[in-house]
């Protein structure tokens, strides 16, 4: 499905947005008999409420809709009409007056948002009222976004029999057919050849070749690469997980669904003009069979740091070190990491706000405000140094998995950092990359975190 606007000329009914402070808050439009009707009908304002106002043929002569209390400003819910968007009947809509505190972009990208729905399997449809886009807003912005969004949902959404290492790969290539990117993909024991031993390792067991693929566009300008975790599916390698925790295992490529689903916003946005964008992603099948790397192995990086295996269910650091040392050689401005990479970032901060680490105060303070802004929010955390020794296990250079299971998080992002030295700058989101219960705009399932953050913050983190 493709997210898409009411034109600007079609014939639309009125949508009008009401705080709970009735009967003063009713749109002056309604007469006595519609008054009477949201009455009737129960309708106080109060969020998520709905009230479809009938003509006097029998049609529909518009829509109420509840956003809460006047001191709910701006409304609690990230995206406040997604919810109703989904509930109204067929046919363009256009919002008439604008209270407090609603913004019309974010209510016009909740709403766009509001249209996806996973129907590779079987029949699935999301919202089918449109919205006429709010004057003033950039509609082609918004449906970047959506578009966007809409890629990395149906990645993540795709179980790993269909979404493998091959098939990675072959959504990359369309995505730089479509937007004038370079492909270079090295795969199997050419990747032992080309020096990338890690992603190797961790691949060699599955099913499919495990390989690096490798994305390039424009030739002037600042750099920035992006590195997105892409493991099709983690068994936790012979470190074998649970059941209960291998079951959304397809998401596992979550980061470079992610950073795919950036990059195409990137282009589509004009964001990319002027820059040097490099995407990387490792895509490897975390697979249990004779040839799989082991516990208390000691592997050695194409940076040419040692780590020891203490857990194979610590894979994405590996694959994504490899990439990183491989992308850090070129001096990027800016080296971003994408990963569904550790459960103690959930416990510490929940499903819907991924931490990132970024060294530089001025940048990190640009991403978690752009992050705000654009309805995509984002935490800070730090690279705690004294933690690094947690990293150092003695008889290797670092330690994949330490041990006691303090600090998850930040351990592993100081993991990823040893390998980005070269990089001006350097970020990293462990993100979680699915919704695990509906909400507005949001579908159950795969969805996209940071990379709104990163699109609004960039013209700020780049001149910095």
């Amino acid at each position: 499905m493709t997210p898409e606007f009411a034109p600007a000329d079609a014939a639309s009914y009125p949508l009008w947005l009401v705080r709970d402070d009735l009967p003063d808050a009713l749109p002056d439009a309604l007469d006595a008999a519609a008054r009477a009707w949201v009455k009737a009908c129960g309708f106080t304002g109060k969020s998520d409420q709905l009230c479809v106002l009938p003509d006097a043929s029998g049609g529909i002569a518009g829509a109420l809709v509840g956003i809460g209390p006047r001191r709910d400003t701006p409304p609690r819910s990230r995206f406040a009409l997604a919810k109703a968007a989904a509930a109204l009947p067929v046919g363009a809509w256009r919002i008439d007056g604008w209270p407090e505190g609603v913004d019309p972009a974010e209510t016009a990208l909740g709403w766009l948002l509001s249209q996806y729905a996973f129907g590779r399997y079987r029949k699935a449809e999301g919202a089918k009222a449109r919205l006429v886009a709010p004057k003033g807003v950039d509609a082609e912005r918004l449906l970047a976004m959506a578009r966007a969004e809409f890629l990395t949902r149906n990645l993540i959404n795709t179980p790993a029999n269909d979404m493998g290492p091959d098939d990675l790969e072959a959504t990359a290539r369309d995505l730089a057919t479509r937007h004038g990117f370079s492909v270079e993909v090295t795969t199997g024991q050419a990747l032992l050849e080309a020096n990338l031993p890690l992603i190797h390792a961790v691949g060699r067991a599955g099913a499919q070749a495990p390989r690096l693929i490798d994305l390039r566009r424009g030739d002037s300008g600042p750099t920035l690469t992006l590195v997105g975790k892409g493991v099709c599916f983690d068994t936790g390698g012979l470190d074998i997980k649970p059941p209960s925790s291998m079951a959304l295992m397809k998401k596992d490529m979550g980061g470079a669904a992610t950073v795919l689903g950036l990059a195409q916003m990137l282009v589509e946005t004009d964001a990319a003009d002027g820059l040097r964008l490099r995407v990387l992603i490792p895509a490897v099948e975390n697979a249990i069979a004779g040839d799989a790397f082991r516990p208390g192995d000691i592997l050695t990086s194409r940076k040419g740091l040692t780590v020891e295996v203490n857990n194979t269910d610590a894979e994405g650091r590996l694959v994504l070190a490899d990439a990183m040392a491989l992308a850090a050689e070129e001096t990027p401005d800016w080296l971003i990491t994408m990963a569904t990479l550790t459960g103690a970032a959930r416990v510490a901060l929940g499903p819907d706000l991924p931490p990132f680490y970024c060294d530089d105060d001025a940048a990190a303070a640009a991403i978690m405000h752009a992050g705000q802004r654009n309805w995509d929010p984002v935490w800070r955390m730090p690279f705690w140094q004294p933690y690094e020794e947690m990293i150092e296990p003695g008889i290797a250079d670092l330690d994949n998995a330490p041990s006691g299971g303090m600090a998850g998080s930040i351990t592993a992002a100081l993991f990823l950092r040893r390998f980005a030295e070269g990089a001006g700058r350097y970020a990293h989101f462990d993100i979680y990359g699915w919704q695990p219960k509906p909400a507005p705009g949001r579908t159950k399932g795969g969805v996209q975190q940071g990379a709104r953050a990163l699109l609004g913050a960039l013209p700020d983190i780049l001149a910095k």
